[in-house]
């Protein structure tokens, strides 16, 4: 039996991917900001899949501290852990920054999954098959210094699609420095039919179960065993080329440097 984490999974295609899994026999551990949603939609997904090792876990990924305290949560329910998938993603929001100063969709899209997966590695590399599963979009434009660091605003669809980048960036850093495990950066589709999509755009061109499907898809299938440090971009049901800066040596040099400098400082 695998063990699946999937970030943002109270509603949209992680719902939505949560429930497959769960039927394939997956044990899920639901993720949410809100701990009565949370554990409304545990109870939900038990009853639907007639499962019993279905369990939620409360964080609020902008709030990088309490990541600690979520991997430990997580640590309690596992010995190790298959699967991971962060979902978990902000476009439109009433708040800007952290109270850190750091843009929301930097914090919650690219520095939440690099800090949660780093600190569940050790879980990780227990699986004989793990398997990371990084949300990026079609959206993804250069990385501003500046922006990321604080210095600088721009539009949120601006910092929606640098954030995505540098999430597809670093999934191919990690690809390469932990050869074991399986690493995917994927876009799920653009517009599906979830609230994050109806907040910004108001409307969608795909049903949502068109990005559950890949993302069950690329957790399981064999189809996707020797994928490491590849991008899938759903819109073309293929891999695909990602921002030619996820292949630009110093463009990537340049991302770890700003990470690891906005962590000291920020966290």
């Amino acid at each position: 039996m695998k063990t699946t984490l999937i970030t943002g999974s109270t509603d949209g295609i992680g719902k939505l991917a949560a429930i497959d899994l769960a039927k394939d026999g997956h044990t899920i551990f639901i993720h949410g900001r809100n701990r009565e949603k949370v554990s409304k939609v545990v109870e939900e997904i038990t009853k639907l899949t007639e499962s019993n090792t279905i369990y939620g876990f409360t964080c609020d990924l902008s709030q990088l501290q309490s990541i600690d305290d979520f991997v430990n949560q997580v640590a309690t329910k596992t010995i190790k852990l298959d699967v991971l998938i962060n979902n978990a993603g902000v476009y439109n929001s009433p708040v800007a920054t952290t109270k850190n100063g750091i843009d929301i969709r930097i914090a919650v899209n690219y520095l939440a999954p690099y800090l949660l997966t780093t600190k569940l590695l050790p879980l990780l590399e227990k699986s004989d098959s793990a398997r990371i599963i990084n949300l990026s979009s079609a959206a993804q434009s250069s990385i501003s210094p500046e922006f990321f660091l604080g210095k600088e605003t721009v539009s949120e669809s601006g910092a929606y699609a640098q954030s995505k980048l540098a999430l597809t960036m670093w999934s191919f850093q990690l690809a390469k420095k932990q050869p074991e495990l399986n690493v995917i950066a994927v876009n799920p589709g653009s517009l599906l039919n979830t609230k994050m999509v109806k907040e910004a755009f108001g409307n969608h061109w795909s049903d949502a179960s068109k990005g559950a499907d890949i993302l069950t898809q690329l957790a399981t299938s064999e189809r996707f065993n020797e994928s490491s440090g590849s991008y899938f971009d759903n819109d073309k049901g293929d891999f695909s080329h990602a921002n030619d800066d996820a292949y630009n040596h110093e463009k990537l040099n340049q991302l770890h440097n700003l990470t690891q400098k906005l962590l000291k400082n920020k966290l």
